[in-house]
């Protein structure tokens, strides 16, 4: 279930993300956005929220950094331990 203040990261081109996150804060009705990402995407998250925080919102603040290891069901049925990172910015 994806919250309205959350931006999972992929493999789409870093600007994608990047408006995401913007277009969210400027008109989402939270103060806060959520950037979610595991795996190789996790350079990614980091950086869309420098891009955002120096770039397009410098007020912009870190309110808090949480990593974490999720597993993953690969398809031969085994798990796979994957690191997982969210980013919380806050106006």
């Amino acid at each position: 279930m994806k919250d309205d203040n959350t931006v999972f990261i992929g493999g789409k081109p870093v600007m994608n993300y990047v408006l995401a996150v913007v277009t969210q804060l400027n008109v989402g009705t939270s103060s806060e956005v959520i950037i979610k990402a595991r795996g190789r995407a996790i350079s990614r998250a980091v950086d869309v929220s420098e891009i955002v925080r120096r770039k397009f919102m410098p007020g912009l603040k870190v309110a808090s950094i949480v990593t974490s290891t999720e597993e993953v069901a690969r398809d031969d049925g085994t798990k796979s331990a994957v690191s997982a990172m969210e980013i919380t910015l806050k106006q």
